[in-house]
């Protein structure tokens, strides 16, 4: 037994030894191959950071090349670069507009130098700071304060006495601001409200003229130049301020401009308007003018030809840069606009608006003239669209005596019945349909249909054919056109069935002469006028004689010339041509208005040809417009007398009928280079005829035609 424990402990021993030469055997290989892996690690890491380090030598390398390349080599380039960039550039004011000339180069829009005295609004600058400045500048200057509104005295008050203005706000109506029942605007407005007429009357003359001083300082755009005064600056005024305006911080004399107008009112609606500096671009103009790049400030054309041509007009701002945030130097000189010239001759359309003037004041001395109160009248070439008149005139009774305005506008806006005028289109719609051939005799008798009234001419003409249709002017000659038109069977008193696609033909065709389509003058706000949606047989009849859908004095200008030029639609303009305004003078031209074709009305040679000797018989002896152009020139046109419906007492419905004249011509007719349009709506009352209604637009004609000639002989 002692043996055997022996042997085990021996065996122990034994094992004991092999079991630490093998671990220590395993030590040795794990150290060896930590050794190897550490020193393989650091050979990786030794690697990687040299490469590291080449690349950080290489980056500054490249840097330092290009510290060198800026700084050295381009030293120059970044720094014009970075004065570029940091430099404070201002636009100046705003600078005259460009001239605008008649066709003969006689000026009808001009700018004029203006003294003024105006105020910006200093950074900072307090409300008792601007009510103490408010009366500094009334000691300088004499300002008309009748234009002084309640509202503003008011806030004037108020502002120049807090203490008193709060205490009139009851302790509840403070207690409601907590309470977000009122706001700070709403006790604002009770303050004013609250001031007694004791304490306005109060006020010296002094106090007023400081309050309307202080209201032009904050009108407008905070941050905008206000006008203080601009009209009838003594120099004296302008001098005083020069001089003390050190004493008055945000007050600044400079010479502004304004727009003159030589010839007075002649034209005057026309040309537009200028908004002017304290006001700026008018809000429904702004979004259009700030995509352009213009400032809420800028002087813009506002209406008519200064708004649409506002790209040639406009001038160009000068440039300055701001020097240490105090000094300003000029980079960029400023320059007045560009001129343009109009195809208006402004010594016709001054005689033609006087014409208007006397005959629309002795027509309302004739009877049956109530309701007349307006004329149109237009002179085209018709082989270019130029315009060479535009005049509207209106007449209105102040007390006793009666007043014309100028209504020129309503060329393009105003809705006529133009009556038999568009009988030239109406015999076209006949030629192309087939339901009208050249010289076909028809009987002129009355037209009947069932449960209507007699449709007839004025007088009954008995056999007559297409040419003598248009001489005498007669109406059931049309009627019986417009019936084949519409496919319908005329029995006497029975009734009358028509295709009502007809009405589209009657339109379509019309519209090929610019009747029932914008004629693309170069105006604004040009209009259309009504266009009929009935389609009763009557109605038919009544537009094939123009006595349905209405037009405006433009479209049926434009279908005259149509038809002078065999044709060819062309747009009318006022615009002739663009000069470069840097030399002051009509020698550099850069732009002109070229003659553009619409379309061209589809209708044969023979057909036109017809249709213009019909035009000449309507002015020759015996036709019904005898006697409106002289028969020495050779005139072509037709007449027109329409039944038109007024709104007489302004309550929009349409209650009192009248008669309407018109007349549209051309000359000479075998080479035209004029037209005539003269319309004047409402000439006769509820209870007259051809015979009985005044003859005012015939006058016109005939005193306007003439005019035209001894200009233009």
């Amino acid at each position: 037994m002692i043996m055997q424990i022996k042997y085990m402990k021996k065996l122990n021993k034994s094992k004991l030894k092999v079991k630490k030469k093998v671990v220590n055997k395993r030590k040795k290989l794990i150290n060896k191959t930590e050794v190897r892996r550490k020193e393989k690690l650091e050979f990786v890491i030794g690697k990687r950071y040299k490469i590291i380090i080449g690349i950080i030598i290489v980056l500054m390398l490249v840097l330092i090349c290009k510290l060198f390349f800026m700084q050295i080599i381009r030293y120059e380039k970044y720094q014009v670069e970075l004065k570029r960039l940091t430099k404070k550039i201002i636009d100046g004011d705003s600078t005259p507009r460009g001239r605008i000339y008649d066709r003969n180069g006689k000026i009808i829009v001009d700018n004029e130098a203006v003294k003024t005295i105006s105020y910006k609004k200093p950074a900072g600058v307090t409300v008792k700071e601007e009510l103490v400045l408010a009366y500094k500048i009334g000691e300088y200057i004499d300002v008309d304060y009748s234009k002084l509104t309640d509202d503003a005295l008011r806030t004037f008050w108020v502002k120049s006495n807090l203490k008193k203005a709060r205490s009139k706000i009851k302790e509840k109506e403070w207690q409601k601001v907590k309470e977000r029942k009122m706001t700070s605007d709403d006790i604002y407005k009770l303050e004013k409200e609250r001031i007694t007429e004791e304490e306005l009357n109060d006020l010296k003359e002094e106090d007023k003229e400081a309050a309307y001083i202080f209201f032009l300082m904050n009108k407008g755009y905070s941050y905008a130049e206000k006008t203080i005064k601009n009209k009838d600056v003594t120099d004296e005024e302008y001098a005083m301020i020069a001089e003390n305006v050190d004493k008055l911080p945000g007050v600044d004399t400079k010479i502004d401009w304004q727009r003159t107008y030589p010839y007075k009112d002649t034209l005057r609606t026309i040309l537009g308007n200028v908004s002017s500096k304290e006001n700026g671009i008018p809000e429904e103009l702004k979004q259009d003018y700030l995509k352009e790049g213009y400032a809420l400030t800028d002087r813009v054309g506002t209406s008519y030809l200064e708004y649409q041509y506002e790209k040639y007009l406009k001038g160009e701002k000068a440039v300055y840069e701001l020097i240490n945030n105090k000094d300003y130097k000029e980079i960029k000189s400023g320059s007045r606009g560009n001129d343009i010239m109009l195809s208006i001759d402004i010594d016709l359309q001054t005689q033609v608006e006087n014409i208007l003037k006397e005959e629309l004041i002795a027509a309302k001395s004739e009877p049956n003239t109530e309701y007349f109160d307006k004329t149109f009248v237009i002179i085209t070439e018709p082989n270019t669209g130029e315009i060479l008149v535009m005049a509207g005139k209106k007449v209105i009774k102040k007390g006793d005596k009666y007043e014309v305005v100028d209504y020129t506008p309503g060329v393009i806006t105003s809705s006529v019945t133009p009556g038999s005028v568009i009988k030239g289109a109406s015999h076209t719609v006949g030629y192309n349909t087939g339901a009208l051939s050249i010289g076909e005799i028809r009987n002129d008798a009355c037209i009947k249909i069932a449960a209507t009234p007699l449709k007839c001419s004025y007088h009954a003409y008995g056999n007559i054919d297409d040419i003598e249709a248009l001489k005498y002017s007669s109406n059931t000659y049309q009627f019986q056109t417009a019936i084949k038109v519409g496919k319908g069977t005329y029995v006497y008193d029975g009734p009358l069935k028509i295709d009502t696609s007809a009405f589209d033909t009657y339109r379509n065709i019309f519209k090929e002469f610019g009747l029932g389509v914008k004629t693309g003058i170069d105006l604004p706000n040009e209009a259309l006028g009504y266009k009929g949606t009935n389609t009763l047989s009557g109605y038919l009849l009544d537009f094939s004689i123009g006595q349905y859908d209405t037009y405006t004095p433009i479209e049926i200008s434009q279908y005259m010339s149509t038809i002078a030029m065999n044709g060819k639609r062309i747009r009318p303009h006022l615009l002739k041509a663009v000069y470069d305004s840097k030399k002051d003078t009509l020698s550099t031209k850069l732009h002109t208005y070229e003659t553009e074709v619409l379309n061209t009305v589809e209708v044969k040679q023979e057909y036109l040809d017809r249709i213009k000797e019909g035009f000449k018989q309507v002015v020759a002896p015996g036709g019904t417009g005898s006697g409106y152009v002289e028969y020495s020139h050779n005139a072509a046109g037709k007449t027109g007398t329409a039944e038109s419906f007024i709104d007489s007492n302004g309550d929009g419905k349409i209650d009192t009928e009248t008669i309407s004249a018109s007349f549209a011509g051309y000359a000479p007719a075998d080479n035209p280079k004029v037209t005539f349009t003269i319309i004047s709506p409402d000439v006769g009352g509820p209870n007259s005829d051809y015979n009985s209604m005044s003859k005012v637009n015939m006058r016109i004609t005939k005193k306007v035609t003439e005019k035209y000639f001894e200009f233009y002989k």
